[in-house]
């Protein structure tokens, strides 16, 4: 069920990236461009933050929903989808948080290291 909401959202937001930015706030906010996603998604964080520290759960969901209904613009934005970010926490699934984490450092550092040569 998530999945599907994801990609029903995910197919609205699409749709209405080009629609016209007095009509659409998801064409208004992508025609401002990547500043302007980044900074709505670091202001719907604080509120998941501020929120969960009060312990209100509806607030906390609330919050929780914007932050993720921008999270969603943003990658479209980029040309991305729900599914990417679903495939990505499917291949971690099974790796404690800590082995993943250092995964990702020795993958970035060869990474780097390749780069230098």
């Amino acid at each position: 069920m998530t999945e599907e909401i994801l990609t029903r959202l995910a197919s609205t937001i699409e749709s209405r990236r080009s629609a016209d930015p007095d009509q659409s706030y998801v064409a208004r906010l992508m025609s401002r461009g990547d500043d302007a996603i980044l900074k709505k998604i670091g202001e719907e964080a604080t509120e998941v933050v501020l929120a969960a520290k009060d312990g209100v759960p509806d607030r906390i969901v609330a919050e929780c929903a914007d932050l993720w209904f921008h999270c969603l613009v943003m990658l479209a934005h980029h040309d991305l989808h729900p599914d990417d970010v679903l495939a990505e926490l499917a291949r971690r699934e099974g790796l404690s948080g800590i082995e993943e984490k250092a995964l990702r450092k020795r993958l970035q550092r060869e990474v780097d290291e390749g780069t230098r040569e």
